[in-house]
């Protein structure tokens, strides 16, 4: 790979039918936090989990920040295009197909910052606790892609304008988005993972 990869975990598909995933974690993660979470939402999906890049007090993330819901915007776009780079290599490298995202809080916001920045990369995202990545985001054409935003009713970090503003710009982009507000806060819940993981097999059956 090239000197736009990522230290990565990659779980090669058991099943032929399930689409890939890409797995992003939140801050302080890494790249096998969100394994076991694709393997409950997607049974036999091929797992690319990478870690962010770049260290907030010693935490990987996939951007730097300013302040709490503060984006360095630059540093958005630049690590977005680098991930999108990332992504392009592995499948040629592990020969599987535009992966689906599931991102959780900073890794969903990248997912969110990679739909608007490079719309080809991602087959579809379940954006977990997301919130607008850009503010002056450019015209992204995202064609009827499946996107599933699952926000928290006492998210004390996310608002709740915040996340219905996001869902708004993705759907005027073209998304088909599902977004639903659970009875949660920021961290996920039983429930996260029942709706993805009905949402991603009807997006399956669909495709079939």
């Amino acid at each position: 790979m090239t000197e736009s990869t990522f230290i990565h975990r990659f779980e090669p598909a058991t099943s032929a039918g399930s689409p890939p995933l890409l797995l992003l974690h939140g801050t302080g993660g890494d790249e096998n936090d969100l394994l076991g979470l694709g393997k409950m939402i997607s049974p036999g999906s091929a797992l690319l989990s990478p870690r962010g890049r770049v260290l907030e007090h010693g935490m990987p993330r996939f951007f730097r920040r300013l302040a709490e819901g503060v984006f360095d915007e630059d540093d958005v776009r630049r690590r977005a295009l680098e991930l999108g780079e990332f992504i392009a290599d592995a499948r040629q490298q592990y020969g599987i197909a535009a992966p689906v995202a599931v991102g959780f809080s900073n890794g969903a916001n990248i997912a969110a910052a990679l739909l608007l920045l490079k719309p080809d990369v991602l087959a579809g995202a379940i954006l977990l606790r997301a919130m607008v990545p850009l503010s002056d985001p450019p015209k992204a054409e995202l064609g009827g892609k499946p996107i599933l935003l699952l926000s928290g009713q006492a998210d004390p970090i996310v608002p709740a304008s915040n996340s219905a503003k996001l869902a708004a710009l993705l759907s005027e982009a073209g998304a088909r988005v599902d977004h639903k507000v659970l009875p949660a806060g920021h961290q996920l819940s039983q429930a996260d993972v029942t709706l993805a993981r009905n949402w991603i097999g009807s997006v399956d059956a669909k495709a079939a």
